[in-house]
């Protein structure tokens, strides 16, 4: 029947030719340590990943949002076909693509390893960080880890037969961390145990039946301890002792005591753990736990900028589906079926804009974030200029991809009407599960704060010079007169913009360091466009790698965030030099 109602979206479709594109063509892949990758062996790994991720994950999306996880006698159980889902999917070894082939890893980069995560992301978002802070407990433990350590743990991590967590947040704090009670007692007699006594709160995946171990990374205090962050300590408390062979052996005293009723990722449990004298060990030295879990922490929130996008990208292939069906009133111009009494939303440009402002921004976003990736790369080969470069942009991909990766959720939501508002059609779920990525590994107010109070004036200001550098001395290379007017003119416009609002946040921090911090978000969303705007100007020059069809879909959306998002530079350059936010009545006196 003309124009009737589609009952639910169809299922995720991962973007293999796009990653491929930006693996291949833009970010060149094959250059320098990985050589030996070329396009057929990503495509081999990505095909086959794809296939996983269609197949086994994705139809567990909806019945995991609707089952959710529940607690039975101190377990979380998770939904109906998780269990097997992730031995297929640890099996396979993705977990562990780019961890060392020491350890059981396949030794790939890192810009593959995000590439498939978001991925499994986009299937199955709640699935997937059953063990998405694995990665990041392997890389704690590499980077401070004993040799000891090393060797009991990080096989076991990069296969995810034992899953890890990150534990700092309590109830009386979160991102004040100089807050944390929970201590850390030495065991008279065993060198180097301890007993954790406290209470760890919002631990994404704390408890779940999926694996042989749950590994907790614990920030705690030892006795001797200074106040404040720098009396913080780094444990690791396994829910299982390892015995002498490395199994699982005693269950230790930790156990989740409650799940969280949460809005979205209803698929994944957020636990409070209760830590009742659970044998732990020190990870790292004493005192310097923040370091040692910021290694952690950073590395999520790269993975936390990819779930932004990604949850935008499986919103967009449905708002597409959705308005190529739908049926409703007659586009400008002759009608595009006679026979029928109303054409494709598809065709009316109100539609079209809301669909290119997501694809806009979910192929920019995903190529910042490899390019994100491709930092962490040559971070771990040694090059220092990366890993600085790596620390500025962090909070960048983090805060402005998953502020606009609840936006385009929002706007797919937009595109089905009303039928974007029921529960089965499944908007809402993306969107709900979508949200939380705003908050969680620092909100992204205190991204902002991070990257204006920290990480622009880190070394003295180089890591944010070389990188203006580069995007200058890209945008003024020649180019045909195509990329030249569309591209790269209004990537230089934007630079400016973003030249003049540190030196505005320059003077501020001398004369109104309120004013500097008030404008903090808009720098960073002002940062974020020009990312995403100097990334749109490489696929352009990239371009010209696709089948022409792909070349001009591909120009096409970069067109539209260049002249329609990327001039958004200007209004948070205004908001910026406009100083300090007017001051609120803070009590109801000044109130009246």
């Amino acid at each position: 029947m003309p124009g009737a109602m589609q009952s639910t979206l169809p299922e995720y479709t991962a973007p293999v030719a796009d990653l491929l594109f930006v693996l291949c063509d833009v970010l060149r892949i094959d250059r320098g340590v990985f050589d030996s990758l070329d396009r057929d062996a990503c495509a081999a790994v990505l095909t086959e990943v794809a296939r996983l991720a269609e197949d086994r994950l994705a139809p567990l999306n909806r019945s995991g949002d609707l089952q959710g996880c529940r607690l039975e006698n101190g377990v979380v159980r998770t939904p109906e076909g998780f269990a097997e889902a992730f031995a297929e999917v640890c099996a396979g070894g993705w977990y562990g693509l780019d961890c060392a082939p020491d350890h059981g890893g396949q030794g790939l980069p890192h810009m593959l390893h995000s590439a498939v995560g978001e991925i499994l992301s986009g299937a199955n978002m709640a699935f997937h960080i059953h063990a998405g802070l694995t990665h990041g407990a392997y890389s704690a433990i590499a980077t401070h880890g004993s040799a000891a350590q090393q060797a009991l743990y990080l096989p076991k991590l990069a296969n995810c037969r034992w899953t890890g967590t990150m534990n700092l947040t309590e109830p009386q704090c979160g991102t004040d961390l100089g807050l944390i009670r929970t201590r850390a007692e030495a065991i008279p007699g065993a060198e180097g145990r301890y007993r954790l006594f406290g209470t760890k709160i919002y631990i994404s995946a704390g408890d779940h039946d999926l694996a042989e171990n749950i590994v907790h990374l614990v920030l705690a205090r030892l006795p001797d301890a200074p106040d404040g962050v720098k009396g913080l300590s780094l444990f690791i408390a396994p829910k299982f002792l390892p015995a002498e062979d490395g199994s699982p052996g005693t269950r230790n005293g930790v156990s989740a005591v409650r799940l969280e009723s949460k809005m979205g990722l209803h698929g994944n449990a957020t636990c409070e753990m209760l830590y009742d004298g659970a044998e732990a060990e020190l990870l790292g030295a004493p005192h310097q736990g923040l370091a040692a879990m910021f290694t952690m922490m950073n590395e999520e929130r790269i993975s936390v900028g990819l779930q932004g996008y990604a949850q935008a990208d499986r919103a967009l292939q449905g708002a597409l589906a959705f308005a190529r069906a739908r049926r409703q009133g007659r586009a400008l111009g002759p009608a595009a079926d006679r026979e029928a009494p109303a054409d494709p939303i598809l065709l009316h440009p109100d539609v079209r804009r809301m669909l290119l402002d997501q694809q806009a921004f979910t192929e920019g976003a995903r190529a910042l974030t490899l390019w994100g990736a491709e930092l962490v790369d040559l971070a771990r080969a040694g090059d220092a200029a990366a890993a600085a470069r790596l620390s500025l942009v962090t909070p960048v991909i983090k805060g402005f991809l998953t502020d606009k990766g609840v936006e385009s959720c929002l706007v797919a939501q937009q595109v089905l009407g009303g039928a974007g508002y029921i529960e089965e059609m499944g908007l809402s779920q993306i969107l709900r599960d979508a949200r939380v990525t705003t908050i969680y590994e620092g909100t992204n107010g205190v991204q902002a704060l991070d990257l204006v109070a920290r990480k622009l004036g880190a070394g003295g200001g180089a890591a944010i010079m070389a990188l203006l550098a580069e995007i200058a001395g890209f945008a003024g290379e020649s180019a045909p007169e195509e990329i030249e007017a569309e591209f790269l003119a209004p990537l230089r416009a934007a630079l400016a913009d973003l030249q003049t609002a540190l030196l505005r946040l320059q003077a501020f921090g001398t004369t109104d360091p309120e004013a500097a911090l008030s404008g903090a978000s808009d720098v960073l969303h002002l940062f974020g466009h020009v990312c995403l705007g100097y990334m749109w100007a490489r696929m352009a020059r990239a371009a010209d790698a696709l089948p022409a069809p792909a070349r001009r879909a591909k120009l096409a959306a970069g067109r539209h965030y260049m002249s329609r998002h990327l001039p958004a530079t200007a209004l948070h350059l205004a908001r910026i030099e406009a100083g300090a936010v007017a001051g609120l009545p803070l009590d109801a006196e000044a109130a009246e």
